[in-house]
């Protein structure tokens, strides 16, 4: 992207073991975690919002939990992919509505876009002006 060089990793494991993959991927480019840009689901947020964050809690996400552990800090950049929570009629466990399908009335092609919208925005412009823009 422009005069940076960037590379998407898409972990082989489970989720809950993403920061083995992160980890090994940092070791192998030699890179700091605030180098590392992690986008993730987010039930803590209204079905397709988009947040970008910098470090924080990882607020029982157990993926982000990994990567944490893996990268021994929590500075790492964070693109937070609003997925809402299971309505009070759905039996589904938060783990299970996560990993469903979207449903039909839900523009995953459009959410995709506007997320690596927001990861080239991140790159080009800065965290303050990716939050300004698409909080």
């Amino acid at each position: 992207m422009d005069d940076h060089r960037v590379a998407l990793l898409k972990p082989d494991t489970f989720m809950n073991e993403s920061g083995r993959s992160v980890g090994a991927a940092a070791r192998f480019y030699k890179l700091d975690p605030d180098a590392i840009l992690v986008v993730h689901d987010e039930i803590d947020l209204e079905p397709g919002r988009l947040q970008a964050r910098r470090g924080g809690g990882l607020a029982g996400h157990n993926g982000l939990r990994s990567v944490a552990a893996h990268l021994r800090s929590q500075d790492f950049l964070r693109l937070r992919v609003g997925v809402g929570r299971p309505g009070r009629d759905d039996p589904r466990p938060p783990a299970g509505y996560v990993l469903s399908s979207f449903r039909p009335d839900e523009n995953a092609e459009e959410l995709v876009a506007r997320a690596a919208d927001a990861v080239e925005s991140l790159e080009a412009e800065g965290l303050e002006r990716t939050q300004a823009r698409f909080h």
